[in-house]
């Protein structure tokens, strides 16, 4: 003698029949979906402009903003009319170390010296260029 168990004919739903990976992903979706109430019709005063919601924060960045010095070299490339990939090519750096050197961002004293001089200016400009030094007390 075979036992056979007795099963309970499905319960109608109105979601689709699927197999049952994709079964389970309807019903997450339908039930987030489900949990949405929509918005009730309360009388409201005449609405003000309500400040955007808070961005989420990104974690600063604590690296670039130690050691940021405002400098002159933007200002004195543009009244040269030069590009910053005119001025890394003339001083033999990179573009990129030209876009931090304009941002504040410290650098070697013989990247200053290539920019001074790609710029056509002494080495006695450096403090008008880039400010006081730190190093030096």
């Amino acid at each position: 003698m075979t036992a056979t168990s007795k099963q309970e004919p499905p319960i109608p739903t109105d979601e689709p029949t699927l197999l049952a990976p994709e079964a389970a992903v309807v019903r997450e979706v339908v039930v987030a979906a489900a949990d949405v109430s929509p918005a009730s019709p309360e009388p409201s005063e005449p609405s003000e402009p309500s400040e955007p919601a808070p961005a989420a924060k990104r974690p600063s960045n604590k690296k670039a903003a130690v050691g940021v010095q405002p400098n002159n070299v933007r200002k004195l490339r543009q009244a040269a009319m030069m590009s910053k990939a005119e001025l890394a090519r003339r001083a033999g750096v990179s573009p990129l170390t030209i876009d931090r050197v304009e941002s504040g961002c410290p650098c070697r004293m013989d990247t200053k010296r290539k920019i001074l001089e790609a710029l056509g200016l002494k080495p006695e400009a450096r403090e008008q260029v880039f400010g006081p030094d730190i190093d030096q007390g």
